[in-house]
This record gives C-alpha cells, sequence and structure tokens, in this order.
C-alpha cells in the first residue's frame, strides 16, 4: 500500500474520509485557485470537523511551502526520500487531476 500511495494514491484501498483528504489536498495543491465551498462540503461529508479541516489545511500548506523553498534553492532532496522523477511518472501513468 505504502507503494501506491507514493506513486498514485488512486490505486490503493482507502477509507472514504482518506480518499477524501487525499484528493483534497492534491486540489489545494495543484490547483489552489479552484478550491472552493464545495470541496470543505465534501470534506465534512467524510466526517471532518472544521478542526481537522483546518488542520488539515495548514499541514498541506506547510510542505507546499517547505517544498518551494527547497525547489526555489535547488535543495535535492535526500536517497530515498522520493522516487526519481521518471519512475515517479512511469508509475503513475495519468494525469493526477483526471
Amino acid at each position: 500500500m505504502a507503494r501506491q500511495l507514493i506513486y498514485d494514491y488512486r490505486t490503493a484501498e482507502l477509507s472514504i474520509a482518506d480518499r477524501a483528504l487525499c484528493d483534497y489536498s492534491v486540489k489545494l495543491t495543484l490547483t489552489p485557485g479552484e478550491v472552493d465551498e464545495s470541496d470543505v462540503v465534501v470534506l465534512h461529508k467524510a466526517g471532518f470537523s472544521d478542526e481537522q479541516i483546518t488542520i488539515a489545511v495548514q499541514v498541506i500548506g506547510y510542505f507546499n511551502y517547505i517544498n518551494r523553498i527547497a525547489d526555489g534553492l535547488g535543495v535535492d532532496p535526500q536517497d530515498g526520500m522520493r522516487p526519481g522523477h521518471e519512475e515517479w511518472r512511469a508509475a503513475k501513468g495519468r494525469d493526477y487531476l483526471s
């Protein structure tokens, strides 16, 4: 399952709540301007409270921030931190927003 989560969480057997949170995380990361109230409604329907959503947004935002800093400064990840770009793309096999 860890490998599925790394390459494409959509292939993993996740709970409805986990899938909703992953979908939201991807949308907030890749297309933040498209996030709206309907996305929060989906999280509420999956069982998340306002406090849990707030914490999730902070964690997602923090990791996006740190990754942008690292990317902007040309910091390479440590060995084993993530698969290589080509390996990730090959395993992923499709557009993340489809």
